[in-house]
């Protein structure tokens, strides 16, 4: 029977990504696994082929990773922090590319990932983080949505 001791939540702060949280909290405490939830602040520091690229200031990417930080801690108490073993991490970059690499370099068993459950035209024009992960990690997946 597969056992998970390590589950990585990715949260975006939407409804469908506490959701996942939820889900994941409930596993974590029945399988007596650890919990990493990770939030991925897009880089917005990204090539502008249009050429509009407006300078940010250079504090914005820190003063989003502190308000990442903020909201996670919002999330998860420091007693349910310890009671699940649960570690908040920040990073900066793809989404999709941040998922994947946390959970290939930290040896994850599961990642519980929220969806939107977009389909049709959102879903062709936005894409799906959820359905890109499911593709590329390097673990199993599972959704909630």
């Amino acid at each position: 029977m597969f056992v998970p001791k390590r589950i990585l939540v990715p949260v975006d702060f939407s409804e469908p990504s506490t959701r996942a949280l939820m889900h994941a909290i409930a596993m974590a405490e029945q399988f007596g696994a650890s919990l990493d939830v990770l939030h991925v602040v897009p880089n917005p520091y990204v090539d502008d082929p249009a050429g509009l690229y407006l300078p940010l200031p250079v504090t914005y990417v820190n003063d989003l990773m502190n308000d990442a930080r903020k909201r996670l801690d919002d999330l998860l108490d420091s007693a349910d922090r310890q009671r699940l073993r649960a570690r908040p991490i920040v990073k900066v970059g793809d989404p999709l590319r941040q998922v994947v690499a946390y959970a290939r370099d930290e040896s994850i068993d599961l990642i519980v990932l929220g969806t939107h459950g977009r389909s049709g035209v959102a879903h062709l024009f936005l894409g799906s983080v959820a359905e890109r992960v499911v593709r590329t990690a390097p673990c199993p997946v599972l959704t909630v949505r």
